[in-house]
């Protein structure tokens, strides 16, 4: 879908995959890792961005997906924080980012980072511009093993614990997930939604007042077609229902 044609469409719902690829521009080689650590958790977010797409084809709206590595620069970080070009992502040195000079840091930042977020801030300007209602919904996926340590979630429902306007709409989510046959759910796990961990959500909603939902799927649920289809299916009944009773409300004052 077009960015004019979503700005003022039907559809409030704005799709962000800060880790869908892994790409590392030529000019930065290899990063000094392997194609197999490269393809790790540590490289992107597995399945992710094909969830996202099929997600938005079928709630006809608009994604936005990073395709370089979050290991060159991770876009759900401030572009000054040291965990944007990790020296070590887990327990996996990355020698490309070993000692970073400020000039290097900064060419990744105009050519990778601030494009990113130039196109989700046009998106939301134009669609709050347009007076338009405003679903941001971060996508991301996290590994099955960290650290040797298996989680018990098969998804998680984000949101900031200092924020009390997001969590009507995180706690929803969460239920109807929990509603979902075999499914185990956590409340901000793996990871804690905050200002100091995270960039895009507080950039593009809080910031803004928008609504938002940061979403989690286990990788090894979606590594594959069939995993990709089936929670892009559950997520396009699941993210319009929280929304539509949350917001209900609204509608009657």
């Amino acid at each position: 879908m077009a960015p004019a044609e979503w700005a003022s469409g039907e559809s409030p719902f704005l799709l962000a995959a800060d880790h869908a690829g892994r790409r590392i521009p030529r000019a930065l080689g290899s990063l000094g890792i392997s194609e197999a650590e490269l393809s790790r958790h540590i490289g992107w977010d597995i399945g992710i961005w094909a969830v996202t797409t099929h997600l938005a084809d079928a709630l006809a709206t608009i994604a936005i997906g990073q395709a370089y590595s979050r290991l060159v620069i991770d876009c759900n970080r401030a572009p000054d924080w040291p965990s944007a070009c990790p020296e070590i992502s887990e327990s996996t040195p990355i020698p490309g980012n070993a000692a970073l000079g400020s000039a290097a840091r900064a060419a990744r930042v105009t050519d990778i980072h601030a494009p990113y977020h130039q196109a989700l801030a046009a998106l939301v300007a134009a669609r709050l511009a347009a007076a338009r209602p405003l679903l941001f919904v971060a996508m991301h996926s996290f590994t099955p093993i960290y650290n040797s340590v298996a989680p018990p979630w098969h998804a998680g429902v984000l949101f900031d614990p200092a924020d009390p306007r997001s969590q009507p709409l995180a706690h929803t989510m969460l239920a109807l997930l929990r509603a979902e046959p075999g499914l185990v759910v956590g409340a901000n796990e793996p990871y804690v939604l905050t200002a100091s961990s995270d960039h895009s959500v507080p950039t593009h909603a809080q910031a803004h007042g928008v609504p938002y939902l940061e979403l989690e799927i286990r990788q090894d649920l979606i590594a594959d077609a069939a995993g990709q289809g089936a929670w892009a299916a559950r997520l396009a009944r699941l993210i319009p229902a929280a929304w539509s009773r949350v917001t209900a409300p609204l509608a009657l004052l």
